[in-house]
């Protein structure tokens, strides 16, 4: 067993209502936003409980540096692979929570490119001593792609949706996404870093974006979500617009090309 399976970390957040606000905008929502003692929609616990580090401590792709928290697996490409939520209860704006984080597994494995390491945590969000979010958040580490590598096929998204949304997002989404979530991973607004050291031809769409989007569309047709589970299988990138779709409780997002992007479930 990993050395680092059990290590914990504890964060606090007074859930600010001006930022639930602000992530409220940016996303284009209907409506007004939350206020104090409103519920917040599912997911946006991402905009709270930063963790912020000193410039020396941050990994070359702005995210904070592996063999602090996350232990260091000697691969540098960072990567969102999917998480699993079961909410418990809604989180309600402006009353302080505490996020407590467990790593749950670490493990090596090969793939087709190569060497991979991934991490699994469990994130447990309280309100009041209540538990309101348990999240299970996967991450995948890989080498730097070698000069001229071809990259690997992505797999063929489903078409037989019953409903779906068409959705675009500009370089200005991504950054204020990054903004609102304390995400500095280079690959949503440095095309440079992106194009040079990572191997895409643009700004990648944030995992947890995509997902926010395909949880709207579940709450839209099942209204309160009691699971919503997601992987990532292809890369959306800025320069592209991407269908969102639904059939019975299984979404999925599909890429412009037809490629698959995300699969989830929600109940």
């Amino acid at each position: 067993m990993h050395k680092d399976i059990g290590k914990m970390q504890t964060l606090t957040d007074a859930m600010d209502p001006a930022r639930a606000a602000a992530l409220h905008i940016t996303l284009d929502r209907a409506g007004d936003p939350p206020t104090a003692g409103d519920p917040l929609p599912a997911f946006w616990h991402q905009i709270y409980f930063w963790d912020a580090q000193r410039p020396a401590d941050l990994g070359r792709d702005g995210h904070p540096g592996t063999g602090g928290f996350i232990p260091d697996l000697g691969l540098p490409r960072r990567m969102w692979a999917g998480g699993r939520l079961d909410f418990h209860a809604p989180l309600v704006t402006g009353t302080p929570a505490t996020k407590t984080t467990v790593i749950e597994d670490v493990q090596h494995k090969n793939g087709r490119t190569g060497p991979l390491g991934f991490v699994t945590l469990r994130h447990d969000i309280r309100q009041n001593g209540a538990l309101c979010v348990t999240e299970h958040h996967d991450l995948v580490y890989r080498q730097d792609p070698a000069p001229q590598a071809p990259k690997p096929a992505a797999p063929i998204a489903r078409t037989d949706e019953t409903a779906s949304e068409t959705a675009a997002f500009s370089s200005t989404l991504l950054f204020r996404y990054s903004a609102l979530t304390f995400n500095g991973h280079r690959i949503h607004y440095d095309l440079d870093y992106c194009r040079d050291v990572e191997g895409y031809s643009g700004l990648v769409v944030h995992g947890p974006l995509l997902a926010q989007r395909l949880m709207a569309l579940a709450e839209a047709h099942l209204g309160t979500l009691q699971t919503f589970s997601f992987r990532a299988t292809a890369p959306l990138l800025h320069i592209e617009t991407a269908t969102f779709c639904w059939n019975d409780g299984v979404l999925w997002v599909r890429g412009p090309d037809g490629r698959q992007c995300m699969t989830a479930t929600a109940t």
